[in-house]
């Protein structure tokens, strides 16, 4: 295991309420922005683990979205709080599930004395690039930022157990942005090609993929960490879409052993899965000792699953 304890936490979403049927979302209002919400879930996160910038080691941005490209968005964050000292920045980036990578990546450098206590923040702002003529994806997305502050354990009692995560290049192009970056260079844009630009998903592919996919992923991941999903004390699954009830069932998960707020949040995208931690652990919901697995799906396609103890 992998020693670490979470300390700080924090949270913020979009202000403006939007309903389609049975589903909330949540978007930034005239008075957010990417970095507002950023620098909330910060400042809330630093106020639970006691703690001010300048008592971290290392500043991790674990999205799929910056705020530009470059420097790296860590940097643009710590900017606002003014540290009287340098402290080490980094992104890390596979879109959907970044915060769980970040975690997993970040847990060997502590565990190993090389950074003590570090901020992994994920902040998202859908709303900006999801395009109104995809029904399904336009329907799906909130805005949201979510920061977990964790730091060395030396009672070795909490910390990362596992990690494992794949990726099927079959599912790369079924989720995707083409246009931007290099690929297809910013001074392209046309009114005629502005779908390049914006979230492309084709939603009944990746659902196939999916769960051809996740049954191979969950039962290699149960093999390695000796442990059913049953076993677990909670699941907290990245909100990919209103099929989440169904992928879980067909991985027998009971309800009530996974966090399900589809209909509240919808998809935060790489806050998806920080955002619900945060809400597991305001609400009590994981306590001491407990098992958490963070599961979930990104574009690639990739699956990812860390397993830690809290």
């Amino acid at each position: 295991m992998k020693n670490l304890k979470i300390i700080g936490y924090g949270k913020d979403k979009g202000n403006k309420i939007i309903q389609f049927d049975n589903n909330i979302r949540h978007r930034m209002d005239e008075t957010q922005s990417h970095y507002t919400m950023s620098v909330n879930a910060v400042e809330q996160a630093l106020l639970v683990a006691e703690c001010t910038i300048d008592d971290m080691d290392l500043i991790v941005y674990a999205s799929a979205v910056g705020y530009q490209p470059i420097p790296c968005s860590a940097s643009l964050i710590l900017e606002k709080f003014e540290p009287k000292k340098p402290i080490p920045c980094m992104d890390i980036n596979t879109t959907c599930t970044s915060f769980i990578t970040a975690l997993d990546t970040i847990s060997y450098m502590v565990h190993d004395g090389r950074y003590n206590r570090v901020l992994i923040l994920s902040a998202e702002t859908a709303s900006l690039g999801i395009n109104p003529d995809q029904k399904e994806s336009y329907e799906l997305f909130s805005d949201g930022a979510a920061a977990i502050i964790v730091e060395k354990d030396e009672t070795a009692e909490s910390g990362v157990m596992f990690g494992m995560w794949q990726t099927w290049t079959q599912g790369a192009h079924n989720t995707e942005i083409r246009g931007g970056l290099s690929s297809l260079h910013p001074r392209h844009y046309t009114k005629e090609n502005k779908a390049e630009y914006l979230f492309d998903m084709n939603g009944p592919k990746i659902l196939r993929l999916v769960a051809k996919k996740i049954p191979e992923f969950v039962q290699q991941l149960e093999k390695e960490i000796g442990m059913t999903l049953g076993d677990i004390d909670l699941i907290i699954p990245h909100q990919a879409s209103r099929a989440l009830p169904v992928i879980m069932k067909k991985l027998g998960v009971k309800e009530g052993k996974y966090m399900n707020h589809v209909e509240e949040y919808g998809n935060m995208i790489a806050a998806s899965v920080p955002y619900l931690l945060c809400l597991a652990l305001e609400e009590n919901r994981i306590k001491k000792g407990n098992t958490v697995l963070l599961f979930g799906t990104a574009a690639g396609l990739t699956i990812s699953g860390l397993l830690i103890k809290i």
